[in-house]
């Protein structure tokens, strides 16, 4: 999730011992400082020096969505999904769900994402969709998944019985993938029983993330992504720091200590079901 293009000032953190092969399932390049086809490189450069092969880089508005297309485009490494933020919703004109028809479109465009619900910045932020704004939104995305046959990737945020009673009005589309999933052992059950693929970021890596941390436990290999959500969330000991997806390797051994598996192990796990659930090349 992105409601500021802002990076932050701190040092970025040190490049991790490399650990391959990696898939980042949600990052945001453009909020990473990726301008046009040369940062996009540089970028992706810095995360293949550490293990990871390809990222997912994700729209949170129109603008944004168009930009990713031409990302994809520019660097083999690069994927892409499109729709608008739930906290953009109130902008789904009927020009915006054309064009973000038209841009799923794209053979490069692998999810389409992040939609959802977002309970934490109504009230909050400025110009904020208001819940239903966003259920209606959510609805449209979810037919849009369904009628391109690409996965339906959520945010979600304070709002677990929203985002499942939407899924359930409407009808889940194939596959579903909760980008940072952040919710407790009772969610993640739900979402296990019902086939969905959780994405964990470097939230996971929080000690004061303990609803998180209780339900790692309960979700298969099978079913598990990783991701950056870069630039946000940078894992610890860094968080606080600007975010890319080379730091992923080090919310992977955070994950794999939570585990109790082989970092190697895990980094093998995850990138076949990215590669697997988005149907990369």
């Amino acid at each position: 999730m992105r409601v500021s293009s802002k990076r932050s000032a701190k040092t970025p953190p040190p490049a991790p011992e490399p650990l391959t092969p990696l898939v980042d399932a949600h990052t945001h390049l453009d909020a990473c400082g990726g301008a046009d086809a040369d940062s996009v490189r540089a970028i992706m450069d810095r995360a293949a020096a550490v293990g990871v092969q390809a990222a997912v880089t994700v729209a949170d508005d129109l603008a944004s969505a168009r930009w990713v297309t031409r990302a994809a485009d520019a660097d083999e490494r690069v994927y892409a999904a499109v729709a608008l933020h739930p906290t953009r919703a109130g902008a789904l004109t009927d020009a915006a769900r054309a064009e973000i028809e038209a841009l799923a479109a794209h053979p490069r465009v692998v999810a389409i994402g992040e939609t959802g619900m977002d309970l934490y910045w109504p009230g909050r932020l400025e110009g904020c969709a208001d819940p239903q704004t966003q259920r209606e939104a959510f609805a449209w995305h979810i037919d849009l998944a369904k009628r391109t046959g690409k996965p339906l990737m959520i945010h979600n945020r304070d709002a677990d019985a929203a985002v499942l009673d939407v899924l359930v009005a409407e009808g889940a589309p194939e596959t579903v993938i909760f980008h940072c999933f952040s919710s407790g052992p009772e969610m993640a059950h739900t979402c296990v029983d019902a086939g969905w693929i959780l994405s964990l970021s470097g939230t996971v890596s929080f000690k004061n993330a303990r609803d998180l941390r209780e339900a790692v436990p309960s979700i298969p290999l099978e079913q598990l992504l990783v991701e950056t959500d870069a630039p946000f969330l940078t894992p610890h000991p860094y968080r606080g720091s600007p975010n890319e997806p080379y730091c992923l390797p080090y919310t992977v051994r955070a994950l794999a200590e939570l585990l109790g598996v082989a970092a190697a192990e895990l980094a093998q796990v995850t990138s076949r079901n990215a590669r697997g659930v988005y149907g990369l090349h």
